[in-house]
């Protein structure tokens, strides 16, 4: 028995010393490049190989396992799912005792909202850690955490959460020394005791919140200094040129990994690195810190992957992947498509849509996008104004145009929201509402009008189906499997009514689930419509990750055709992104099965209905091009 231990033993540090073999040269040199600081390099492996063995043994068997399987997250059953523990199921216990609905939705990535500690009422959503080692008391412990992502193991789930790497809360233990004069906290921030260099970063540095928040900076009257807050006065953005920094911020990168984690989301990247004269954003260094990030993870949790969150424009957003020699981020947000997907809603056109996915679809297959309809934060209008100009359209018009469509100002419009950041200034401003209330099944619902309610459930599913036919994983937003509608009621809550993205928010109706089984309601035509689309993701080799994509020209501005083809099977999709008939003008005919109903179908130039999709395979020897 004992022997046994020691071979046991003895073969986890060979496994921990191999992976270390096979990065320490250029992790040392990225480290000293950045810090040129030994005993914290040094101190740094130790505490990796610290958290490495005290890394369950479930957990490193299931880092072998996926070692096997790098890609593993690419698979085509992958489907995700965001929410707020509260709002879905009052605590981590809850959700637990949830995982069968979960299942029902086929759901097998759980993004579980952020639910670290957090002051109340100064909280951004959760997005302003206290501590990074601690479960807010009303959803639970640690340990509950640890069991929950355990079970969800056990039901062949993953789990997501959110890693806040920007800043700190104001009440965090280091800012709460900083903020006593401690000079070893203070350079964990970026303080200054006059404003002269805030003056000088507020020239190049763009405000996130000019409305809520305006400017970059924070004064501290009790101790006489600035502190640099680039998203809330209560939030101060961590100094990564202190290696101290760096060094626990990993700690805690690693402590939460062992708590099961299997996707750690790296929230606000590009604005992690700051250098007076620059925007403070995308700096080469935030790229050195998530290279590092990937080769720590790669040692002490290999199964842990990373997604970064990079609300950026395309071209700023890819380098996040890396190289296929020094890969960075697994998983990055498909943002512009997201938002460009409501562009086209709004105008009836997919031609920027149709460009944008172009782009995507070009890029290499490791490059693997987190494809979502919304989520938990606004919808910016981050649109490709500079092709848009030569169609005729200008940039602050159409943002105007967008949100008063959105907020159903315009005639016609079905949609219904609220504006969130309206700067009266740059008469700039980003939308919040949900999916549903986005495609109007609140307007619908209001009026009592049954016509409408099935255009709008038409919209609803013809957006899912095309999110789930785009190259990547597809990510749901808790409450959208149910047509769930805006929640107004935090107008009525001082702690939120001032930030309308609790507008979307919303608890989870757990009544609309109950009726997810019956077809004559809104919520049971949804759900089982997107259960079908789902299980036919699930089991047709076309929606592989290896599959080619590209855009599909039907010569028409308002359908936009996908084109899917793997080892001999080739796959066609239509959206039609209007409310009225429209014709898809093929460049090709032949015999078809309709994914959706079965049907086999000879296609010529086929008529889709408003808002209408079509999930279309054929066989090539049948199809005549």
């Amino acid at each position: 028995m004992e022997q046994k231990m020691v071979k046991n033993v003895n073969n986890t540090e060979k496994i921990f010393v191999q992976r270390m073999e096979k990065h320490q040269d250029e992790l040392r040199w990225l480290y000293m490049e950045l810090y040129g600081n030994d005993a914290m390099y040094a101190e740094l492996c130790e505490q990796m190989h610290d958290y490495y063995l005290k890394r369950s043994t479930e957990l490193k068997k299931r880092d072998i396992k996926k070692e096997k399987n790098p890609d593993w997250f690419k698979e085509k059953e992958m489907l995700g799912m965001m929410l707020y523990i509260d709002n879905f199921a009052g605590n981590l216990k809850g959700v637990e005792k949830k995982l069968a609905y979960l299942k029902e939705c086929n759901v097998n990535c759980l993004h579980l909202m952020p639910f670290l500690d957090t002051p109340k009422g100064k909280s951004d959503g959760g997005y302003a850690v206290a501590d990074f080692r601690k479960v807010r008391p009303d959803l639970g412990t640690m340990k509950d955490l640890a069991r929950l992502t355990e079970k969800c193991h056990e039901n062949g789930m993953n789990v997501c959460m959110d890693f806040v790497m920007n800043h700190t809360s104001e009440e965090h233990e280091w800012a709460k020394h900083a903020r006593a004069g401690e000079g070893e906290y203070m350079s964990r921030y970026f303080f200054y005791d006059n404003g002269d260099i805030p003056a000088r970063y507020e020239e190049t540095v763009p405000q996130v919140f000019p409305t809520t928040a305006p400017g970059n900076f924070t004064w501290l009257p009790e101790i006489g200094h600035y502190v640099l807050t680039t998203f809330y006065p209560y939030q101060w953005d961590l100094n990564y040129r202190n290696p101290r920094v760096f060094n626990e911020m990993m700690y805690n990168f690693l402590f939460l990994a062992n708590q099961g984690m299997d996707i750690i989301r790296i929230d606000a990247v590009p604005y992690i690195w700051k250098e007076l004269g620059t925007s403070c954003r995308n700096l080469k260094e935030v790229h050195t810190i998530v290279r590092m990030m990937r080769m720590i993870a790669e040692i002490v949790c290999p199964s842990v992957i990373l997604l970064g969150e990079v609300v950026m424009e395309p071209e700023k957003v890819v380098p996040y992947f890396g190289t296929v020699e020094k890969p960075e981020c697994h998983i990055l947000y498909n943002v512009t498509t997201m938002a460009t997907t409501w562009n086209s809603i709004a105008t009836r056109d997919i031609r920027l849509l149709k460009k944008q996915m172009d782009i995507v679809s070009r890029l290499p297959k490791q490059c693997t996008f987190l494809n979502y309809l919304r989520c938990h934060d606004d919808i910016g209008w981050g649109l490709d104004f500079a092709t848009m100009k030569q169609w005729g359209m200008e940039e602050p018009s159409h943002k105007r145009y967008l949100n008063d469509y959105f907020t159903g100002k315009i005639a016609g419009s079905i949609s219904r929201g609220e504006l969130y950041n309206d700067d009266p200034v740059t008469q700039d401003a980003r939308f919040c509402g949900t999916t549903a209330s986005m495609c109007g099944i609140e307007a619908a619902g209001f009026e009592g009008n049954a016509e409408k309610m099935q255009t709008a459930i038409q919209e609803d599913l013809m957006l899912h189906a095309y999110m789930l036919t785009q190259s990547g994983i597809p990510m749901l937003y808790s409450g959208d499997e149910l047509g769930q509608v805006n929640d107004y009621s935090y107008k009525d809550d001082a702690e939120k009514a001032s930030d309308s993205r609790y507008l979307h928010r919303g608890a989870f109706l757990w009544e609309l689930a109950d009726k997810r089984k019956d077809l004559s309601t809104v919520q049971g035509q949804l759900f089982q419509m997107l259960n079908r689309l789902e299980q036919i993701r699930r089991q047709e080799n076309v929606f592989s990750q290896e599959a080619e994509v590209y855009t599909y020209d039907v010569h028409n501005d308002s359908i936009l055709g996908i084109l899917r083809e793997y080892k001999g099977e080739r796959f066609i999709a239509l959206f039609n992104f209007s409310e009225s008939e429209q014709t898809a003008w093929m460049q090709e005919e032949g015999i078809f099965r309709n994914l959706v109903n079965g049907e086999i179908v000879e296609v010529k130039d086929p008529v889709l209905k408003g808002y209408e999709f079509v999930w279309m395979k054929c066989n090539p020897v049948r199809c005549k091009r």
